[in-house]
């Protein structure tokens, strides 16, 4: 059957159809959902959440979107009542949550048992400039950081982001334009890896305890972001890292598993997680 057909059974109360339709965008949703949240479990339960009450709505749905914007918008709005209840990240949260893993063999222990018995323990330097701009996106305002990974990463138009966030055209593009002011001074002060008084160099560091016998110059270089650096045009320079952690699923890349870990260190460390060894 041809999509519309299958939207046809699914307004019919067809669920296998519906399941049909939500694949199609299911792992583009829980990455985007992950973007977010920064956990795992609450990704799958946000995404069965969503896809429940996607169904259960499916009456509602007045076709004025494409199905993938409107289920968009609700996996957004229950996102949204979760990280209300949460304090936005600070910028040093990398810091805090290096400070916790040098200072807890333990959680020290689990990142190298991650790194050597997982399928997914690769530790990559690109990939861990998408941690960062994860990291760094929470310490935006919901709105902002919402419209942020929608348009660059995911490459919603701003009419669609518009209905997702319910707001006006002129609020979307103001809300995009200050997240990225504010991720571009927060890279201008902390990235050493593009700027050398930067005071975070976390990528290099990890590379060099994870990857000893790689030249850590030889892998900075492979990334077009250092070549432009020397540039120095913060706009650019930007577009560059949206570039580069669009084309990574942090779900499923080849270091995601390492990377999650060093996440959930971030999460408690700054307290969205109350004990790094609790499911």
């Amino acid at each position: 059957m041809e999509n519309e057909e299958f939207l046809k059974s699914a307004l019919k109360g067809d669920i296998n159809a519906f399941q049909t339709l939500f694949a199609e965008f299911q792992s583009q949703l829980k990455s985007y959902l992950y973007r977010l949240l920064t956990d795992r479990n609450d990704v799958d339960d946000l995404t069965h959440d969503t896809f429940i009450k996607a169904f259960d709505k499916l009456s509602t749905f007045r076709q004025d979107s494409s199905l993938k914007t409107w289920v968009f918008t609700i996996a957004t709005h229950l996102a949204y009542d979760h990280l209300k209840k949460l304090k936005r990240w600070p910028a040093d949260a990398q810091d805090q949550g290096a400070y916790l893993a040098i200072n807890t063999p333990e959680i020290a222990q689990t990142f190298r048992n991650v790194h050597q018995t997982s399928g997914k323990g690769v530790y990559e330097m690109k990939e861990h400039i998408d941690f960062c701009f994860t990291c760094i996106s929470k310490t935006l305002p919901i709105e902002n950081q919402v419209a942020l990974i929608l348009k660059d990463m995911y490459d919603f138009k701003v009419k669609e982001i518009c209905l997702i966030l319910n707001q006006t055209e002129g609020v979307i593009k103001h809300l995009l334009n200050d997240a990225r002011a504010t991720m571009t001074d927060v890279y201008e002060h902390r990235c050493a890896l593009i700027n050398k008084n930067g005071i975070c160099d976390q990528c290099s560091q990890l590379n060099a305890i994870f990857n000893p016998k790689q030249d850590q110059q030889e892998q900075r270089m492979k990334l077009e972001l250092v070549k432009e650096s020397t540039k120095f045009n913060r706009e650019e320079l930007f577009r560059l890292r949206t570039e580069l952690v669009k084309a990574i699923d942090p779900l499923n890349s080849t270091g995601a598993d390492l990377q999650d870990i060093i996440m959930s260190c971030t999460r408690t460390a700054v307290g969205d997680k109350s004990d790094f060894f609790a499911p």
